[in-house]
């Protein structure tokens, strides 16, 4: 096997400051921001509680990658901008992501491969997603030190376009594309996200926008039952059934006390 050389020439300096190349470097990432998810996670416990509320169907003495492992590492792959479950082949080396999921950055265990997390994707019963959502709005909630005497929604559908046969996408003739079209829910006065539902690519009906905001009204009145809770939009997809349902719910927390 042939040894490695040293370059043979020198780098121009810089500033008068000597440059030289190496490739003795050792572990390298180029995600050390994601050291500081890790602080905000851990804080959190944002990836424990969502795993609580998944059901590991794996047998026991077979499992390699828990839970929580797994969830922290797709968070965090896709909070760095990689949206495919396909880069963590190559995160799961990846030193900084190792630390960041609670492996030493060398000697530590290669964390869990793409086809394990697709599998985790895909593994979630209606119920459990159902959990995990009502879990976010709980840490919504959680995340104020007192409880407001009022919060405004801002809920609205959002285009995000689909590239290939993904389950639930649509051709919407509104964007002209095929696309998700998921629901997002943040409150107007904070910014703070409340609570995000992926869906089809069509438009939804008022009677499934109702729903979901009777849920998540109903979800935040556990936390803060004097709060008087209003939405800020009218988007296009609330017809008149939705709207009937928003108006009683003004009215029905806007009562003194």
């Amino acid at each position: 096997m042939r040894d490695d050389t040293d370059l043979p020439f020198d780098l121009p300096a810089v500033g008068r400051k000597k440059v030289s190349a190496a490739f003795a470097g050792g572990w390298l990432s180029s995600d050390g921001g994601v050291l500081l998810l890790r602080g905000v996670e851990r804080r959190l416990g944002l990836a424990k509680r969502l795993a609580k509320c998944l059901k590991d169907r794996r047998s026991p003495g077979s499992v390699t990658h828990p839970l929580e492992e797994m969830l922290r590492l797709r968070m965090f792959a896709i909070a760095a901008g990689y949206a495919d479950a396909n880069d963590c082949t190559a995160l799961r080396n990846d030193p900084v992501f190792k630390m960041a999921v609670g492996h030493a950055p060398q000697s530590g265990e290669p964390l869990c491969s793409q086809p394990t997390l697709s599998r985790l994707e895909n593994a979630p019963s209606k119920g459990e997603i159902a959990r995990m959502m009502a879990t976010m709005v709980n840490l919504f909630c959680q995340s104020f030190r007192h409880a407001p005497a009022s919060i405004m929604l801002d809920i609205d559908d959002t285009f995000d376009a689909v590239h290939g046969g993904q389950q639930l996408s649509l051709f919407n003739t509104h964007y002209d594309e095929r696309c998700f079209l998921p629901i997002h829910i943040y409150e107007a006065g904070s910014g703070k996200p409340v609570a995000v539902i992926l869906r089809p690519g069509e438009t939804p009906d008022g009677i499934e926008v109702r729903t979901v905001v009777k849920h998540v009204t109903r979800r935040i009145r556990g936390h803060w039952p004097r709060a008087r809770i209003c939405d800020a939009t009218m988007p296009r997809a609330l017809c008149v059934k939705s709207h009937r349902y928003r108006r009683k719910l003004v009215i029905s927390t806007n009562k003194p006390g």
